[in-house]
């Protein structure tokens, strides 16, 4: 303990100490330190000494050395106010967070006009999530000086933290009109301006904050990011490419740039960047996820086994390794599937502290339902579910869309935007804006029609805008969240035995859950088969799905059915370069000529449908039915041959088959499934009596009969809404035939 009789100055430590001081200022730290050091040998309880040394070596990174000389500077002054502040800068830097707000507390108790000290106490609070203190802290700090940019700026950090974002605007904005030239106060306004969805004006603060600093990797990582939801992936690609200049090592940037890759249709080139990034940071969030479907979309199948496993064992021990949509067409397990999407909403978009909507009773003449998607242009789930919108009961019900995709200004956002009562263009809003929005009009069932697919919005429902909301159609699974009361299915897509495996209470339509456009066009003239790459004899197997869906189990039992069927070939969608690759090579491995591999481009949707009529069977995928493309086969009058699975994604292909009258068309096994495609190949006059069957029957059944469709899903509205008047929580229920 050191000793408080002071020693006498004399004038050589009045000058030591002056010198010291002027080194400190020029920045000569070492130097500066050294002169302390003399001072303090003559005087060991010099105050001033003490203080400034532990400035000097706080700022050369000896935070531990600084917090002991400004004990030993509180010793003997122990109300000196800038030695309390800068120990609360020291213990921050430490970490010891409780520690600093006490030092910096203690400076604001001697002094409350102490303004650097409210500031830096919010930052503390701050780092502490104690969010509604900091505010209230950087508060009291501009009321004092009212141009102190930095706690301006600091405000505007800590409302945005509060989700208050525009009020967090108005912080950066005096920020930045006392201090122009603040790149910090550019780069988290582009931060919160993007958020609010205002990307244009994010992209212009990234950039000036970018002239300031050029080096700010950070910035450049969210000016691409932004740019990437502006659609200008060329740019978004420079931008992370300037970044990894300053953070080579940094994985953010080659998952971003994978996300990119995928985007642009470059599954193979996205698969390296995910690569890149795992060796960096294998936990990255949902990395795992997007490396799998990667390689699904490749059908490069090497070690797909293992990679399940490791992303259950990270998703067991809450790590968001993927997100649920990944899985789907290689799990075959609920669990994991529940699992992921519980984990992604309480991540991504946990309920909201304060919902939209507190129990009030809502009475319209109309019940009024909100669709919220999107995709309301040329899109699969737009196809399915145009007709049933314009076939609503007007006298009943009153539909109001909530888009917030891309308008493409295509023939189907035309139609969409006739169909509904109110369509709102929600695209430029944020999720708040848009929970606001749908809480004024006051809907009182929301319909998410995305789930956790590609650009879904699910923060919106997070928010609770409707006194109902439900799960359907364009996500086959469990949202896994609080907030949504209900899924709309089938007995087939989800027997009551898997209800436990749904956190939504199920409604079983009577036939499919999927609604069909009984009015489609198939056009008339289409091109023959030597012009789609088909021989012009030969039986033809198609399957139209997506690549991501097929596996190499499936792909085995192709390419043995071509074996066993004489100049039969198999028919797929284009995918990409390395997909066709791959299988081409897959079918070489297994003994099959590659060239019976045929790859089919894009064509309108009419003619599309017509080319059907070239293939003899669709042959579906085990884990991820067709879903969309079993409909469009079927409406063709192409039979579908499908194997039922655990999940809702492998069970939607039965779902259809059963609505369209052909349940014959479902198999239970991988060798019952062989066994029936192997039989239709080869005896063709069983094959043309079920394509009789469908050409007769298939438009007059429940699967292209809208207006039926219609009714029973209006149906299922009203017993949601019957429910919820008579003070009933949300439970399964069926709709009656």
């Amino acid at each position: 303990m050191l000793s408080r009789h002071r020693v006498q100055p004399t004038p050589a430590t009045h000058r030591i100490f002056a010198s010291a001081i002027a080194f400190h200022r020029g920045g000569q730290l070492d130097e500066a330190l050294r002169l302390y050091e003399a001072v303090l040998a003559v005087n060991p309880q010099h105050a001033e000494s003490l203080k400034y040394r532990g400035v000097a070596l706080h700022s050369l990174g000896r935070h531990a050395d600084a917090l002991f000389s400004y004990d030993q500077a509180l010793a003997t002054h122990c109300d000196d106010t800038e030695t309390h502040f800068n120990r609360g800068n020291a213990l921050r830097a430490l970490g010891r967070l409780d520690d600093a707000l006490l030092s910096y507390s203690r400076a604001i108790a001697i002094k409350p006009d102490y303004v650097e000290a409210h500031n830096n106490r919010g930052t503390v609070l701050r780092d502490l999530s104690l969010y509604e203190e900091a505010v209230h802290s950087f508060a009291l700090a501009v009321t004092l000086r009212r141009d102190y940019a930095r706690a301006h700026h600091n405000q505007g950090f800590g409302l945005e933290s509060l989700g208050r974002r525009r009020e967090a605007l108005v912080s950066y904005d005096r920020a930045l009109a006392l201090k122009p030239d603040y790149p910090e106060a550019f780069y988290n306004r582009g931060n919160t301006l993007s958020k609010l969805r205002r990307h244009q004006d994010a992209l212009r603060d990234y950039e000036r904050c970018l002239s300031l600093k050029p080096g700010d990797a950070a910035a450049l990582i969210n000016l691409g990011i932004v740019q990437e939801h502006l659609g200008q992936y060329g740019p978004a690609m420079a931008s992370y490419d300037r970044a990894l200049a300053y953070q080579p090592d940094n994985a953010k940037i080659f998952a971003n740039r994978g996300i990119i890759r995928s985007r642009l249709n470059q599954p193979g080139e996205a698969l390296a960047e995910f690569d890149k990034a795992i060796a960096l940071s294998a936990d990255f969030p949902y990395l795992l996820g997007n490396r799998l479907l990667a390689q699904l979309s490749i059908c490069q199948w090497d070690s797909l086994e293992a990679r399940l496993s490791e992303i259950d064992r990270a998703l067991s021990q809450n790590i968001v390794a993927s997100q649920p949509f990944q899985l789907m067409a290689i799990s075959a397990d609920l669990r994991i599937l529940k699992t992921s999407a519980a984990l992604y909403a309480g991540v991504e978009c946990p309920p909201a502290r304060e919902p939209l909507w507190n129990g009030e009773r809502y009475h319209h003449d109309r019940l009024r339902i909100g669709y919220f998607s999107a995709d309301f242009r040329q899109h699969a789930v737009a196809s399915l579910i145009a007709h049933m919108i314009e076939t609503h009961d007007r006298s009943r019900f009153e539909v109001v869309a909530f888009s917030f995709g891309p308008d493409q200004r295509d023939a189907m956002r035309t139609r969409m935007t006739n169909a509904f009562d109110q369509f709102f263009n929600v695209a430029d809003q944020d999720d708040d804006a848009v929970a606001a929005q749908a809480r004024h009009v006051e809907v009182d069932i929301a319909i998410d029609l995305m789930g956790f697919t590609q650009f879904a919005r699910p923060g919106i429902m997070a928010r609770r805008p409707a006194p109902l909301q439900v799960n359907y159609l364009g996500y086959p699974g469990t949202m896994g969240a609080p907030y949504m009361d209900y899924i709309i299915a089938d007995s087939l897509v989800i027997p009551s035995q898997h209800f436990e495996h749904y956190s939504e209470k199920v409604v079983h339509l009577p036939h499919s859950y999927q609604p069909n456009d009984s009015r489609r066009k198939i056009a008339a003239a289409f091109p023959d088969r030597a012009m789609e790459g088909l021989p012009e004899h030969g039986f033809v197997f198609c399957c139209f799905n997506n690549s991501f869906k097929i596996t190499a189990d499936v792909f085995s039992i192709w390419m043995n059915l071509l074996k066993q069927v004489n100049g039969s070939v198999l028919w797929l969608s284009e995918g990409n370069v390395a997909t066709q690759e791959n299988l081409r090579r897959e079918a070489q491995r297994r003994n099959v000529d590659p060239d019976r591999l045929i790859f089919k481009s894009r064509l309108p949707m009419a003619e599309h449908l017509a080319r059907h009529r070239h293939a003899d069977l669709f042959l579906d995928t085990f884990y991820y039915n067709a879903h969309t493309t079993a409909s469009d086969a079927l409406y063709a009058g192409l039979p579908v041959v499908t194997c039922l699975g655990d999940t809702f994604a492998g069970r939607v292909a039965a779902s259809l088959l059963r609505a369209v009258g052909l349940p014959e068309l479902i198999t239970r096994s991988p060798e019952e499934y062989v066994a029936l495609a192997l039989r239709l190949a080869t005896h063709p006059e069983e094959l043309a009596a079920l394509k009789d069957k469908l050409a007769r029957n298939g438009r007059s059944t429940p699967l292209f009969d809208t207006a039926l469709f219609t009714r029973h899903i209006e149906e299922a509205y009203v017993t949601m809404y019957q429910r919820h008047q008579q003070g009933l929580a949300p439970d399964h229920f069926a709709v009656a035939p």
